[in-house]
């Protein structure tokens, strides 16, 4: 019987136990316990020997402390400040390369690849498509903070990278039960002409992991009743793959 990635997948008692595609456990990632801490890491867990360690931004200039007041209630005020920080004209958006300054105060530099993907699928549709404000940016911090959880946990070696084999697993722990031949065309993106297998920074995996997500949700919005296949028409289709493959 063919994969059907927007079906229930065949219990195989080879593969980790995951929730259903279409029904992830929380939108982004299930929650992970940690044994690491760290009164910067705003409850992820501090990040061992190989990812860097949470240094955070300077304070805001205080005539602009308080002026965003669109940020959802509880956001962590590390958060705001690398936002702060980085929107110098103070209009309360910010462009993918002020995306890519924040966020490096608690992760690592993502390429600019990476991040259009992050803006693609959190911005406001309602706003320009090189823009996020306030809300997409927490949404963004707040994702990258639990699918960080997940690369730790399958990084065993703690490289700071995953194999293939631990891309499968850290996709299915997500509930993503990624076909062996999409999850081939995934890796081969990375694959820098040797014999070895290709290997995944944190970066890569993010990259990874909105394309999966991505698409998986936009083949949902046409599969209501989790059949595995959906009748698109050819601009559908167009339109629904080549904002992935234009933020090279």
């Amino acid at each position: 019987m063919p994969n059907k990635p927007s079906a229930r997948p065949a219990p195989d008692p080879n593969d980790p136990r995951v929730g259903h595609p279409y029904q992830p456990p929380s939108p982004y990632a299930p929650p992970i316990a940690h044994t690491h801490s760290h009164s910067g890491s705003f409850g992820w867990g501090s990040p061992p020997q190989g990812y860097g360690y949470y240094q955070p931004p300077p304070p805001p200039p205080p005539e602009t402390a308080n002026v965003y007041s669109s940020f959802p209630a509880g956001t962590h005020p590390d958060v705001i400040r690398s936002f702060q920080m980085v929107d110098r004209n103070q209009n309360g958006y910010i462009e993918e390369k002020e995306l890519q300054e924040a966020l490096a105060w608690n992760y690592q530099s993502f390429s600019l690849r990476t991040l259009r993907l992050l803006i693609f699928l959190f911005r406001d549709p309602r706003e320009s498509s090189s823009i996020i404000g306030p809300k997409e940016f927490e949404a963004i911090w707040r994702c990258l903070g639990q699918w960080r959880a997940i690369f730790e946990r399958f990084d065993r070696d703690r490289s700071g990278k995953i194999d293939p084999m631990e891309l499968r697993d850290a996709l299915h722990s997500l509930g993503y039960a990624v076909p062996p031949s999409v999850l081939q065309v995934l890796i081969s993106r990375y694959d820098n002409g040797s014999r070895l297998p290709a290997e995944l920074s944190f970066d890569s995996f993010i990259e990874c992991g909105m394309i999966v997500k991505g698409l998986t949700e936009k083949f949902k919005e046409k599969d209501k009743h989790y059949t595995g296949s959906a009748m698109l028409t050819y601009e559908t289709f167009m339109c629904m793959i080549i904002p992935f493959l234009v933020a090279d």
